[in-house]
């Protein structure tokens, strides 16, 4: 399973001061409508008249102590077509939530679209928690976000029951023998036909490229002659596509955190590889820094490579046996990796993965289990939401790569020499396209944008999800007329959220004054 990260990685992106925001599983619920109180027209495309804004209903809960906006949030949904090669057949409604601008009208610049990742993240469930970090740009733009096709409220894919996922996740991801290679792919492909029984109308639909499609027909719906967008992790491969079938339809455009679009599954998972084993040094030598708090030893010291070493072996004691988590689950070796990932998306959540080892020491896997359970999208009361399965039906739509069990064995040693922690975990991820009932589009994404008015790329130096050297491949795959690099030094995935004035000042004279950067400048602070 590959670790990019949906909807809570968005939450990471925005680095909310209170790590709760991280670890609260959203809530449940549809954003219904009160009333039609309000109906934004535009039509283009076979696409519906336009949206019914009203009333948002069953929006999650803050979690306690994050800082909350208070904000009249409307939602609606907008009616597209199921197969955009069929514009007058099946619709399918793509949900929708805004928040009108709140200065002066005479000053509105129009609506700022989000897409905070994934692919799997929830917007309408991101946005009402971290609309507070967007306070400046929410004076002249409406602040929009949406579920993606095959996401949430917009058809969401299920696949396997809440008991069944919680089997599922906790399961061995990283087999050692025959067998177990046996059942890890059984269970995939398990998975796969539960996916095609429960969704399957909409799987060979929720691809990037459709998914970009309904961003225009948003537009013109929204009324706006040009698109102005804020994209994080997968958000920016999503806003890149939309450049590439709708150049001369882009308008203010960051894309925070860019994946690399040049990379195929393989090559990304590799790159993730390193980059999150690249983030658990640096957070082992900032842990021995702590002196007697670090759960890793003096081993620590200066030595991050050194001291992975002990989450290595905590991983392979899990393997052998699990130790005891919360309401009444185990910690396995799955579990803990991805709690440990997760812990990984920003520096705010290094204590807590303090916390996390240090009980696990004691046989105590509480905290890295629910580092985990935000990770797969478990919420509070057992429930999971489509974060997971809607990320593998969007990512095995999108890609054409098919891995099997001897392609990963023939790539461990290098993903192993990549991280002794992650390689594993990451090169078994690479198969989990196997046996899924729908064809892939292509390897890598189709992102140049010649014609576009300028696009904003914004990488930061130390992001494991998507590391650093993929913003300049970005940025040339774009095309260098179009394209403005602005690089954050600094820990964790997502820049402006980060607490880096000069990027947040930066982006924010951009989309406000429509003044770029020079291209390659740095932020330090």
């Amino acid at each position: 399973m590959r670790v990019t990260k949906p909807t809570t990685a968005a939450a990471v992106t925005a680095a909310t001061a209170v790590t709760a925001v991280l670890l609260t599983a959203l809530a449940a619920g549809g954003c219904g409508i009160a009333s039609s109180s309000e109906h934004t027209s535009g039509r283009e495309d076979g696409a519906a008249a336009g949206i019914h804004w009203g009333a948002c209903k069953n929006l999650p809960s803050p979690a306690p102590g994050a800082p909350v906006a208070e904000i009249d949030w409307q939602c609606g949904t907008l009616d597209v077509p199921l197969d955009h090669e069929k514009p007058d057949g099946e619709k399918i409604g793509i949900a929708m939530i805004r928040a009108k601008a709140t200065g002066p009208k005479t000053e509105r610049i129009g609506s700022l679209l989000f897409n905070f990742g994934g692919p799997g993240g929830s917007g309408i469930d991101t946005i009402p928690g971290l609309a507070g970090q967007y306070k400046t740009l929410h004076k002249q733009y409406d602040l929009v976000s949406f579920d993606p096709r095959g996401v949430g409220r917009s058809d969401g894919v299920r696949c396997l029951g809440d008991r069944a996922l919680d089997k599922y996740f906790a399961a061995d991801n990283t087999p050692d023998d025959k067998a177990e290679e046996k059942a890890y792919l059984d269970r995939i492909h398990d998975f796969a036909a539960a996916c095609e029984k429960r969704s399957g109308k909409v799987l060979p639909y929720v691809g990037t490229e459709n998914a970009a499609r309904d961003m225009d027909l948003m537009r013109a719906a929204l009324g706006d002659d040009k698109m102005h967008y804020f994209g994080i992790s997968y958000g920016t491969e999503l806003g890149a596509v939309y450049a590439h079938l709708f150049p001369g339809r882009v308008g203010r455009a960051v894309l925070d955190s860019p994946v690399d679009p040049t990379q195929d599954s393989a090559q990304r998972s590799l790159a993730q590889a390193k980059g999150f084993q690249q983030a658990l040094e640096n957070y082992a030598e900032d842990c021995a820094r702590q002196g007697g708090k670090c759960p890793l030893g003096d081993s620590a010291a200066g030595e991050g490579a050194v001291a992975t070493d002990d989450v290595a072996d905590l991983l392979k004691r899990l393997d052998g046996k699990p130790i005891p988590g919360s309401s009444g689950r185990d910690l396995t070796e799955s579990l803990a990796t991805g709690g440990i990932a997760q812990s990984l998306y920003s520096k705010q959540l290094w204590p807590l993965l303090t916390q996390g080892l240090q009980q696990a020491q004691d046989d105590d896997g509480a905290t890295l289990l629910v580092l985990s359970d935000a990770l797969n999208g478990r919420e509070p009361d057992g429930h999971y939401n489509t974060l997971q399965s809607s990320f593998l039906a969007i990512n095995c739509a999108d890609t054409r790569d098919r891995y099997s069990t001897a392609d990963v064995r023939d790539r461990l040693p290098e993903f192993r020499k990549a991280s002794p922690v992650f390689g594993d975990f990451m090169a078994w991820g690479m198969a989990s396209c196997d046996g899924w009932p729908v064809t892939g589009k292509r390897s890598t994404p189709q992102v140049s944008a010649k014609g576009a008015d300028k696009i904003l790329v914004v990488g930061s130096t130390g992001d494991p999800a998507t590391p650093y050297e993929g913003t300049q491949r970005m940025v040339d795959a774009l095309g260098g007329d179009v394209a403005v690099k602005l690089t954050r030094v600094g820990e964790g995935h997502g820049a402006y959220g980060s607490g880096n004035r000069c990027t947040q000042e930066a982006v924010d004279a951009y989309l406000l004054d429509g003044r770029a950067p020079r291209n390659d400048t740095t932020c330090r602070k």
